[in-house]
């Protein structure tokens, strides 16, 4: 039953295309060719910003400012994480080299006692 309904649906879709592009057909045809279009970002992004009002007070130095401050903030981070993951691991190096030293002095002292 309900493969009946899909395929009504479906056939019922393609004569309504079907008509339309009959009914449309002429006006297709007086189309002229594809010509180029020449695009203008400066034209086009100066339109936007007219016609939106948030946008009208928008500075692309300011944007650019922040965005380098906030890369700038984050290679701070970055950098302060990894410098105190160097101190840690200097601290454990040190205390592994402490460690060796102190049983290098503990195998003399039996060696001697023998």
């Amino acid at each position: 039953m309900s493969l009946i309904i899909a395929l009504t649906v479906f056939v019922l879709s393609l004569i309504g295309m079907a008509l339309i592009l009959f009914r449309k057909i002429h006006l297709l045809l007086e189309l002229p060719e594809a010509v180029p279009v020449q695009f203008h970002w400066k034209e086009f992004l100066t339109r936007i910003k007219n016609s939106s009002p948030f946008l009208k007070d928008f500075s692309f130095e300011m944007f650019l400012q922040k965005i380098l401050s906030r890369v700038r903030v984050l290679t701070l981070k970055t950098d302060s994480k990894t410098s105190n993951w160097l101190q840690r691991l200097r601290a454990r190096s040190q205390k592994k080299k402490f460690e060796e030293d102190d049983s290098y002095w503990q195998e003399i002292k039996k060696s001697t006692k023998e």
